[in-house]
């Protein structure tokens, strides 16, 4: 009896569980003027024409995820090539992070007292502008659609996109590699034109949301 009262209890357990951490659905659509080769990890790559969609659903309780755009790619038939910005590794089908410079919807779900966290995020730069919300309401909507690329420092300028310092100058005032370090003035650069994204990489008290877990979200490129 006390077995099989305990299997029953795991199960009722088990159940809960998954009645309460679900995959989220991401649509990343594409509202640019020209083609991304949209990357997620956890989720791989796609080619998105404007106005086109692509839906990934990610396992609950999944931490550093990211969503990104690519621009100016060129891959073969076997998915292999190389993209001018957020490349990674010359895989359409990315397994792994993207290169500099790249705008980047960041995201951790059904984390501390089952809520997701998300931001966006220029401490990799910035090469096409992103809205990141989620779709089921109440929950802040996070724009950086500023012309970065266009205003960016001459030293930060990159093919495509606009540097973060720390990829140009690799020093720990800007890369924050002891964990002791403060906003510049290239940080307040980013800061300036998309307030609600991270410009550091401490700059987490303006720059990270939450919104209860079993959220589902929407990437926008040029929203």
């Amino acid at each position: 009896m006390v077995l099989s009262r305990n299997l029953h209890l795991s199960i009722i357990f088990i159940a809960v569980l998954f009645t309460f951490a679900q995959a989220a659905n991401f649509e990343i659509r594409n509202n640019c003027p020209y083609t991304v080769w949209a990357a997620a990890s956890p989720g791989g790559g796609r080619r998105l024409n404007r106005g086109e969609v692509w839906t990934i659903n990610v396992p609950a309780g999944t931490k550093g995820g990211r969503v990104w755009g690519r621009t100016n790619c060129n891959f073969d038939g076997n998915g292999r090539g190389r993209c001018q910005t957020g490349d990674c590794n010359g895989l359409l089908q990315c397994q792994g992070y993207g290169a500099a410079p790249n705008t980047l919807a960041e995201y951790g779900l059904n984390g501390y007292n089952n809520l997701d966290f998300y931001d966006i995020s220029l401490v990799d730069g910035f090469n096409i502008p992103m809205d990141f919300s989620p779709t089921n309401g109440g929950c802040h909507d996070i724009r950086c659609t500023a012309d970065i690329n266009g205003q960016c420092p001459a030293a930060l300028r990159a093919p495509g996109g606009c540097n973060n310092p720390c990829t140009v100058y690799k020093t720990d005032r800007y890369c924050c590699n002891s964990g002791n370090c403060g906003p510049t003035d290239y940080s307040r650069f980013f800061k300036d034109r998309c307030r609600d994204a991270y410009s550091y990489p401490k700059d987490d008290a303006t720059s990270t949301f939450t919104c209860s877990g079993n959220s589902n979200y929407r990437v926008v490129f040029c929203p």
